[in-house]
């Protein structure tokens, strides 16, 4: 029992902890602070799938959403920076479907967020649930640092997409 609480204090302080290391932060126009990432997870969730031969979004009766199912498991993508959340989400996946739970972890910058991986790789392996890791290398950048996905942010002109504008100029949509 006493395992079982200090497990769930360390789990309810990680977001707090979580803002303490350094990532690349944005400030939008409302002056709320956010982690900026060069691409969506759905251009690396997209890049992977394909590779697993998996579905995309596959709709649970819950109407929660995995972000690849393969023949074998439920795999959750998440920026390193929200590590924590993709544990829930992978283990509720896998109750869903009755796949076994996997964590994709996304490390825009490898040599510095790795730490976050080895936290879940050490995680998965007591509680038995698989992990891995992708990197920029997935997305197949041009030389302009674009990726093949349109709707990634990467390839959107800001002044071009109406939801931007509005949120540039401070107007609501």
């Amino acid at each position: 029992m006493k395992n079982k609480l200090l497990y769930m204090a360390v789990i309810l302080a990680i977001p707090v902890i979580t803002f303490a290391y350094p990532f690349k932060y944005e400030t939008c126009n409302l002056g709320w602070q956010h982690v900026h990432h060069d691409h969506n997870e759905e251009s690396y969730q997209q890049a992977w799938c394909k590779a697993h031969n998996g579905i995309i979004e596959y709709e649970n009766e819950d109407f929660t959403r995995v972000d690849c199912l393969t023949k074998t498991h439920a795999v959750e993508f998440d920026f390193a920076n929200k590590w924590h959340e993709s544990i829930g989400q992978a283990l509720h996946y896998a109750v869903m479907t009755g796949k076994k739970p996997m964590v994709v972890l996304i490390l825009d910058e490898p040599k510095t967020q790795m730490v976050y991986f080895k936290r879940i790789q050490k995680i998965g392996k007591k509680y038995k649930f698989d992990t891995e890791y992708v990197t920029n290398d997935i997305l197949n950048l041009n030389k302009d640092g674009k990726c093949f996905n349109p709707k990634c942010k990467c390839n959107r002109d800001m002044h071009q997409n109406i939801m931007h504008q509005n949120i540039y100029f401070g107007e609501k949509y």
